[in-house]
This record gives C-alpha cells, structure tokens and sequence, in this order.
C-alpha cells in the first residue's frame, strides 16, 4: 500500500455527507424492511435542503454520498446539489453493506447507482463510500471492481476497530490500495498511544464535546500535516424524525444521541476549518505514487 502524503501548508479538509434517510442506517436493517421504505415518511429532501443552505452560508463545498434509492426518488435534489458546486458521489443503491454481497452483486450494485448518478447530473462519477465503511481486508476485491466499473477513489475502508466494522492495520491518511489508479481516502483517526481513535465525524462527533473534534482536527492539520475527512448524515440534523420503538439500548444511543446538538456544532465546524470537496482535495492535482511506509 502507497501513503500518499499532503503538503503540510495551506491545507483543505474534505466535508462529506452520506444522503440517506432516518430509516435506512445499517443499525435498522433487522426492524426496518428495505420492502417498507416506500411507505415510510420520507425526510431526506428536507434535511438535505437544510445542509445545502448551511453549506451555502459558510461558503463550503462538500461531497454528497448519493444511495441510489434517494437519487431515483428526489433527482431534482440531486441536480440543486450539483448546481451550487457539489460533488455527487455514490453510496449504492439501497444501503446494503459490501460485506453482505457476492462480487457480481457488488459490480451491479455500484455500476447502477453510478449510472443513474450520472444521468441525473450529466457529469462523471469519480467517488464511492460502502454502506457502513464495510470494505475490509476479506473484501479488498471490491476495490478493484470500483476501478474496473470507472470510480476514482474511495472513502470505504475505516482504520479502528470497530463492533460493525473497520480494518485497524490500514493507514490511515489516502493511499493506493493496490497497483491501479483508484485511491482510498480513510475517514479520519486520531493515533494516540499506538491507538486510532475516530474523529471524523458520525456518532462520535454528537458523543464527545466539540472541543475534542476541534482539536483532533486540528492536530492532524497541523502536527502532521494532513487533510482531514469529516462525514456526518441528513437525519443527524433532524431531532424531530420518528422514533423507532423496537431497538437495543445501544443502537437507541448511537442513533438518537445529541440529534439536537449536531447542526449547532457543524456551523461551528464550517467555521473553525477550511473545508472543501473529496475530489478537489485529493485528486487535484492527483497524488503521485510514494515508497511504501
């Protein structure tokens, strides 16, 4: 695996939102059947519209993690993300993690969610996020699909350990995974003590105080010179969404956990550092191979 290391000045983080509703997160999955989605109340466009007039006030530009699913139902939302200067990006179709997919299942998945995408927008697709970061090291072949099926880069392998995923000996800034061209760019972690710890947004962002994210990001910036990935999702800013009643506690926790906080501490977040799209930030110029760490 080659590092791919970025200039320590000037540096722009890449902010990224998964567009998926409240009822498609993996942690719904055994409550929530994909057969009832159509049915459900619906509150993506909403909160998107909400995200794309957060973004428009701070000046920011972001890349959106299209499903499929979202981008076949709301193909005007996709076209206004577009049309105030974000990148679309895919995020399969319907939420269904890699892990759980043969690699004809994955190449289809993939190749029809980027299709449409770039139907919908009249613009290439160069970016692919697994749900649930559920590329790992028994599943590194999808990689190679995503190059073979025309995608630039990835952001789908998470560097910690993790109950649902995560590949803890992966690096953890961008790097070229094998010897082709696509590229994997890691949501980011915090090493401390030998450890990676997540600060890149999710569930964790509304668990721990916003000083904590501030300053990881800030130490990766500026102690090790990087780019930092920050990911969060619509419903993550939508405390009033409808409450599924039939979950664990800690699914119940990691879900619904400071919902109210979230878009208070983004404006802060949009605020405090330089933010910009996946593909500006780490295909333009497009990195250079280096020696292997």
């Amino acid at each position: 695996m080659n590092q791919v290391p970025n200039a320590p000045q000037g540096i722009r983080n890449a902010m990224t939102v998964d567009v998926e509703d409240y009822f498609q997160v993996s942690a719904f999955e055994e409550h929530i059947s994909r057969g009832s989605w159509d049915e459900l109340p619906c509150r993506v466009e909403q909160n998107v519209d909400r995200i794309l007039q957060l973004f428009a006030d701070q000046e920011v530009k972001a890349t959106f993690f299209y499903l499929g699913w979202v981008a076949r139902r709301y193909p005007a939302l996709v076209r206004r993300t577009r049309d105030q200067g974000h990148e679309i990006a895919s995020h399969g179709w319907s939420h269904i993690r890699a892990t759980e997919q043969t690699r004809e299942a994955f190449r289809q998945d993939v190749s029809r969610t980027r299709a449409l995408l770039e139907d919908v927008t009249g613009e290439p697709v160069k970016g692919y996020r697994a749900a649930s970061y559920s590329i790992g090291r028994d599943n590194l072949w999808a990689l190679d699909i995503l190059q073979e099926t025309g995608h630039r880069y990835s952001s789908s392998i998470y560097p910690i350990r993790h109950d649902l995923y995560g590949m803890p000996e992966a690096p953890r800034f961008a790097f070229y995974p094998g010897d082709g061209d696509l590229l994997e760019v890691p949501v980011t972690t915090l090493e401390l003590a030998g450890q990676k710890f997540p600060c890149g947004g999710g569930g964790y962002f509304r668990l721990f105080p916003y000083h904590l994210s501030r300053w990881a990001i800030q130490h990766i910036n500026q102690s090790e010179g990087q780019s930092a990935v920050f990911y969060f999702h619509p419903w993550e800013i939508d405390p009033e969404q409808p409450r599924q009643e039939n979950i664990g506690l800690k699914t119940r926790v990691r879900h619904y956990l400071n919902l109210a906080r979230t878009e208070s501490r983004l404006k802060q977040l949009l605020k405090d550092f330089h933010w910009d799209r996946m593909d500006r930030v780490f295909l333009e110029p497009a990195p250079g191979p280096c020696p292997a760490q």
